[in-house]
């Protein structure tokens, strides 16, 4: 639950965030302190790295805010060649069926000439087929009134976009294959609309098939394939016969029923997933038709991802439960974290800092694991980040190696870079509570290339029992609440994770309950226990008993 996240994610509909500026402002103030010191020391004013203009780094999340949006007008006229650009961002994303890309800002460098250069990462998702994620660079100049601009050039779109290369895609229809549940009953669009976009994607990354298709790069006078940038969808032809999946019609029916009438008509996603096994027993996206939220979305977990900080924590001893672990209402380190609501616990527990999901708290604990040390423990012990083989396209997530500080202190609390989605974070709750990963599958005998993926760690017995009763607790004392009504000894953790500043948290929620795990997020909820939690619960109200 949580906080004020400062990584520059632009998504469409966002503009970038002015506290952004504001913290590179104060850094800037603190810069100039020390250059006064420089000086009085007898230095001189100029013997130290000022580094980039932060007007170059805002213009350049601008223009990716804008570019992201599809304001493409406004993007243009942030560089050298409005005209040109306009026209290349129009033709590229529309050409390609691009919508809702996803722009990720790194740190701004200074060359010697001047000139300054933002790299960038695009994660483009292709209308019925997948994301196309590549890395690319914003050069921008400072012109003659002291503003920055984008210098405009065809690579600023893809580094390997240029007058003589251009893209093209290229789709291979196919007729969808028949589906049927685990116990052989047959799966429609018509009777489970969420479903539309996973048995469109069944198969592709197996022998499967639903859409496939590819982006080429090629010669612009002769059309000749250059090379292949992505390419999505299965590549082996499926044998005859419908695709039994791991899917159950029972749980899938209060998927739906449970996502239709408590997501408001928000962008939202949940995925049920047998603990045992890591078989998917429901898979539902509102809308019910475009883009896989559940198995594809890219987003901050938020504080459900405090399940695999305290698994860290508790793997090497750093933090017991009845450990005192104040929790303020603010900490700062580079920036201002807060906890939802401002609220605080003095003197609290490290057991009631995890049920009240309390930010400061975990923040405060990063000294004891290592930079890299969460993204490990995700790996080895959950599996994150690890190539799943699913049986549909899936994101499997990414923990990345924290920059600094402040990043290592978003990361600990689900946020600064770390990404996952409702697949990733059942399956850490299965993970949890088990103590064992298993890859999830959609689909049955979806074994092939799976091995790498098989090599995870338990987790021991004593870490495993602290989690449960964590869970639990947080369901019986905690943000969790909303399921204690429920039957069955269920666990749970909420999850709130800021997107932007123009746009409201998103409201996340993952819980266990026999045999099944879940997550659900939904977009601009505002919050996990507000907005997730409807979800979840009616989920489980109306789950058949007999297969948890």
């Amino acid at each position: 639950m949580d906080h004020h996240d400062h990584t520059s994610v632009i998504t469409g509909g966002r503009r970038p965030r002015r506290t952004v500026v504001r913290a590179v402002t104060a850094g800037a103030v603190v810069l100039a302190v020390a250059a006064g010191g420089a000086y009085a020391a007898g230095l001189g004013p100029f013997e130290r790295d000022t580094g980039p203009d932060p007007a170059a780094a805002e213009q350049a999340r601008a223009f990716l805010a804008d570019w992201a949006a599809g304001r493409l007008p406004s993007a243009a006229g942030r560089t050298t060649s409005p005209g040109t650009a306009q026209r290349v961002l129009d033709s590229f994303t529309a050409g390609l069926d691009i919508s809702g890309p996803k722009l990720t800002a790194e740190s701004a460098a200074e060359a010697e000439d001047g000139t300054v250069t933002v790299p960038f990462t695009a994660r483009m998702p292709v209308e019925g087929l997948g994301t196309w994620t590549y890395e690319s660079k914003l050069p921008l100049r400072e012109q003659s009134d002291g503003s920055w601009k984008v210098d405009w050039t065809l690579s600023v779109v893809h580094p390997r976009l240029s007058d003589t290369e251009k893209f093209r895609l290229e789709r291979e229809e196919s007729k969808p294959p028949e589906v049927t549940d685990r116990e052989g009953t047959a799966l429609s669009g018509a009777q489970f609309p969420s479903l539309g976009p996973v048995m469109a994607q069944l198969g592709g990354g197996g022998g499967g098939t639903g859409p496939r298709g590819a982006i080429h790069l090629v010669d612009r006078a002769t059309g000749k394939v250059e090379r292949t940038e992505a390419r999505f969808g299965a590549r082996t032809v499926r044998e005859e016969g419908p695709v039994r999946t791991t899917l159950d019609a029972g749980w899938q029916a209060a998927a739906e029923k449970a996502l239709a009438a408590h997501a408001d008509g928000k962008n939202a996603a949940l995925v049920a997933l047998r603990i045992d096994d890591g078989e998917i027993l429901a898979v539902a996206n509102s809308p019910s038709s475009g883009f896989n939220r559940a198995l594809s979305g890219t987003y901050a977990p938020g504080s459900t991802w405090k399940i695999v900080t305290t698994s860290a924590l508790l793997l090497k001893d750093a933090v017991a439960p009845d450990d005192v672990v104040d929790c303020p209402k603010y900490l700062t380190v580079g920036k201002r974290f807060q906890n939802v609501e401002l609220s605080e616990h003095p003197g609290a527990t490290f057991r009631k800092d995890f049920t009240e999901s309390c930010n400061t708290a975990f923040i405060s604990l990063r000294d004891r694991l290592d930079d890299g040390e969460l993204g490990e423990v995700a790996g080895e012990y959950f599996g994150v980040g690890q190539e799943w083989h699913v049986g549909a396209p899936s994101y499997d997530g990414s923990v990345p190696v924290p920059k600094d500080e402040t990043e290592k202190a978003a990361s600990m609390i689900g946020q600064g870079r770390v990404q996952a989605n409702p697949l990733i974070m059942a399956s850490v709750t299965a993970t949890a509570v088990s103590g064992t990963f298993h890859q999830p599958s959609l689909t049955e005998g979806d074994t092939e290339g799976n091995e790498d993926t098989t090599r995870t760690t338990p987790l021991p017995r004593g870490v495993v029992a602290q989690l449960r009763e964590m869970l639990r607790a947080t369901v019986t004392d905690g943000t969790a609440r909303v399921l204690s009504d429920l039957p069955g000894e269920i666990g749970a953790k909420t999850g709130t994770a800021e997107v932007s500043d123009d746009q409201d948290n998103n409201g996340w929620l993952v819980a266990h309950r026999g045999n099944v795990a879940v997550a659900c997020v939904v977009e601009e909820g505002v919050t996990g226990g507000g907005s997730a939690g409807p979800v979840v619960r009616a989920l489980l109200a109306a789950a058949p008993a007999d297969s948890e």
